[in-house]
């Protein structure tokens, strides 16, 4: 089941009839747990035997470490969590791609070996909610947390529907407290929840797959090669695609949360003003940053051991990062491109650590930011390195057969739309979504959810299911 679809609207109709009416607080529970379960099963109902899985492992697991006194006893309860988790990850969105590469590797040694044929599938949101369960783990056996008190809290918690499939990844000390005491959206959550659900369906029904979408793939799943004005003008497309369909899950799951009166936590802060990659991924996507940060770029040393460890650091991190958006080596070099960036930005502090860029200059380094990002997001669209080395020809001019791809009415539309993304989130840098909506007139805000929710409606035929479903 997914937000953009028509299934969807009676379901959450349904969940808010039951969430208003006067159970007691643990029926309501109990409904929303199993209205998660009918959510994730209407994909493929035999995976929800993996979040059960995930699910009693990591309780069982923090209960053991709470009584557990010997240390041996609170690491051995602690990594059977974590290769529970990793192992079930590994095997379903990996296994095909460690064969392929063990595969290579042996016919480089001169041994010939053919990776066995197998149907794994991708388990939709194994990585989202993978992150979820072992940060629950991980900050007990740090001792940054206590267990949940109730095993329903923790299972609502792990398989809550609007956060299931695509995040944001939230954490337990986020999201348990809320279920602990009764629940219920105001009057003015409940129509702020609504409008929220509208923005991120428009940005992905409308945006993302109604405008950007077809131009994104007309090059991208095309065979030509691309020019310097097709190869940008795409790439900015995808820019502009894969913000707007991320983050319009989030919002409307931030929307659909709110409406039943619990609050998720933000996953994008208007991404494309970042002035630096520092800032960009404190903007993008900030709960797997938020995640990385503290479960794998500290624990390796982070910025407490001298310059090269941090270096190491950030460069792993980010590597972890790509692949964990991906089996493929095309998403390691963009995770790994966003660590060099995020070297050469470290590397540059110093010498100019007394400098304060005036408007323009921070314009500047804004917009190169922009470019930078958008040459990595190369890597994360392109099928096959040799895509993505033609298109980046084109970006810097060197396809000399190039012939023209995009019409003349996908290269105004993209420029419009990206034009107005990006000067729509430098407006918004440093103010929040609720702040700016508060100074809206009431009658103008009708009049964008009416339009809105029009668009949504005549688009909706069209529409796709989320890119990050296949993460």
């Amino acid at each position: 089941m997914i937000f953009n679809s028509l299934i969807f609207v009676v379901f959450f109709a349904i969940v808010l009839v039951l969430h208003a009416m006067p159970f007691s607080w643990r029926a309501k529970k109990v409904d929303l747990l199993l209205a998660s379960y009918i959510f994730y099963a209407a994909w493929n109902p035999p995976f929800v035997i993996l979040l059960w899985l995930s699910t009693v492992v990591d309780w069982f697991a923090a209960r053991g470490l709470q009584q557990a006194e010997e240390q041996w006893k609170r690491r051995a309860w602690m990594l059977l969590s974590v290769v529970v988790s990793l192992g079930l990850l590994t095997y379903f969105k990996y296994g095909h791609f460690l064969l392929d590469n063990f595969a290579h590797l042996a016919s480089l040694a001169g041994f010939r070996y053919a990776s066995p044929k197998s149907n794994i599938v991708l388990p939709i949101g194994i990585s989202f909610y993978t992150f979820a369960t072992m940060s629950y783990t991980l900050d007990i056996y740090l001792r940054r947390a206590t267990p949940a008190r109730s095993f329903l809290d923790y299972a609502l918690f792990v398989t809550f529907f609007p956060h299931l499939v695509a995040g944001p990844i939230m954490r337990p000390t986020e999201l348990v407290p809320q279920f602990e005491v009764p629940h219920r959206a105001t009057s003015d959550q409940l129509r702020f929840g609504l409008a929220l659900m509208t923005l991120g369906l428009f940005e992905k029904v409308v945006l993302a797959d109604g405008f950007l979408g077809p131009v994104v793939d007309k090059l991208y799943n095309g065979i030509a090669i691309p020019g310097f004005v097709d190869s940008w003008i795409a790439t900015f497309a995808f820019s502009g695609q894969i913000f707007c369909d991320f983050a319009g899950y989030s919002v409307t799951a931030i929307g659909a949360a709110l409406c039943l009166g619990f609050a998720l936590s933000d996953n994008f802060r208007f991404p494309y003003a970042a002035v630096g990659f520092t800032d960009f991924w404190r903007r993008w996507h900030i709960t797997l940053s938020a995640w990385l940060r503290d479960y794998v770029y500290i624990p390796l040393g982070g910025n407490r051991h001298g310059e090269v460890r941090t270096y190491f650091s950030l460069l792993a991190t980010m590597l972890i990062g790509g692949l964990w958006h991906g089996a493929s080596w095309t998403f390691a070099v963009w995770g790994g491109l966003h660590g060099l960036y995020l070297v050469a930005e470290r590397l540059l502090r110093k010498p100019f650590s007394g400098y304060r860029p005036g408007c323009a200059a921070t314009a500047a380094l804004g917009l190169f930011t922009f470019l930078l990002v958008n040459i990595a997001w190369v890597f994360f669209r392109a099928k096959t390195f040799h895509q993505a080395i033609l298109i980046l020809s084109g970006m810097f001019g060197r396809n000399t057969h190039a012939v023209p791809v995009l019409s003349g009415i996908y290269l105004l539309t993209t420029t419009v739309i990206i034009s107005c993304l990006v000067l729509a989130h430098c407006s918004m840098r440093s103010q929040t979504l609720e702040a700016a909506i508060a100074r809206v007139h009431p009658a103008v805000l009708t009049a964008l959810w009416t339009t809105m929710a029009f668009a949504i409606v005549i688009q909706h035929g069209e529409s796709n299911g989320f890119i990050y479903f296949q993460f």
